[in-house]
């Protein structure tokens, strides 16, 4: 993706970069301004499209209405991030050969994706160059990630913490439109990393363990060994012991150093790698490609207390483990 530093939206008729019905020049613009892809109006119908650039920086935001039926699919993998925020109308995305439950995503580097959308869809649409999400990333884990960050697609608007980082994305379109972006670079500057950190806080992906610190100092070495030995032995009957053996410290060292450095316990911390498996594999059930019920997924990763498990998944993903697999199903 070519990031331009061309737009800064003032007001709703700020930015715009198309509006009218002529599919070509629509398809050369948003190729252009994101990634090569191919376009089919369904139909036959007439294209009424609006295509907007709110912000280009260290991040970019742009709202996309087509105002019709419309199918679209990217050339080829993705070299960045790019968040779907439906505004208005519907539509459904593909990732990866999977249906998403809902069309307000995250989609990223190396993943194939698929979208359609009806004429009354319109989107906001941000924009994460994945060398941004690189940076933040290492500045956690305290070494450049080995793969690109892959974030569970679907964000889930009825957790409270993803409605919060939603919320923040309308505050940064107010803030542009209002001209005050421009005349401020530094609060610019702040608001695209509020914006950044906060989905790797908001949202689950595959270093969500390693990142779990909230802020940028590097993480010691110990507590890097102790959260590896977690990613791999996180199904295991481990122990907060085990933990601080395979780090090379002592339980209160450790206990020390996770809450210095990453603002959590080892319990707590190796609680919410569990619970990220758990919620891979019941998508997997909820997928057909995997047997098993929310019993047999919480008992696997340790959790023998329902309840409290129950109750600790709700609070991570805003709802409960058979409404993922009740939604799992329904979206196949």
């Amino acid at each position: 993706m070519r990031m331009r530093r061309a737009c800064e939206g003032s007001g709703r008729d700020g930015g715009v970069l198309f509006r009218g019905s002529n599919v070509e020049e629509l398809h050369e613009l948003i190729s252009t301004r994101f990634a090569p892809h191919r376009m089919r109006v369904r139909d036959g119908h007439g294209l009424d499209g609006r295509f907007r650039c709110v912000h280009e920086g260290a991040v970019g935001l742009y709202e996309l209405g087509y105002g019709a039926d419309v199918d679209v699919t990217p050339a080829g993998p993705l070299d960045f991030y790019n968040v779907h925020i439906p505004l208005a109308g519907d539509g459904a995305l593909t990732v990866d050969g999977r249906r998403l439950s809902c069309a307000l995503s995250v989609v990223g580097p190396g993943q194939t994706v698929s979208m359609g959308w009806n004429q009354d869809s319109v989107n906001r649409i941000l924009i994460l160059p994945r060398a941004a999400v690189d940076q933040a990333l290492a500045d956690r884990i305290g070494e450049p990630p080995r793969g690109p960050l892959s974030f569970e697609p679907v964000l889930q608007s009825r957790a409270a913490p993803v409605r919060a980082w939603l919320d923040l994305v309308r505050q940064f379109a107010a803030f542009t439109d209002s001209g005050l972006a421009a005349r401020s670079p530094l609060a610019k500057g702040h608001f695209e990393q509020l914006l950044l950190q906060g989905l790797l806080d908001v949202q689950p992906h595959t270093y969500s363990g390693a990142a779990a610190g909230r802020g940028t100092a590097a993480v010691p070495r110990a507590v890097r060994r102790a959260q590896e030995f977690c990613a791999e032995n996180a199904h295991e009957p481990i122990s907060v012991a085990d933990m601080a053996r395979a780090a090379g410290v002592g339980v209160r060292s450790l206990r020390e150093g996770f809450r210095r450095h990453l603002q959590t316990t080892p319990l707590a911390y190796l609680r919410d790698v569990r619970l990220n498996g758990v919620r891979r594999d019941l998508t997997a059930v909820a997928e057909g490609r995997a047997p098993g019920n929310v019993t047999d997924v919480a008992l696997r990763w340790g959790f023998t207390h329902l309840g409290r498990f129950t109750g600790h998944y709700r609070a991570a993903y805003g709802e409960t483990p058979s409404q993922t697999v009740r939604n799992g199903r329904r979206s196949g």
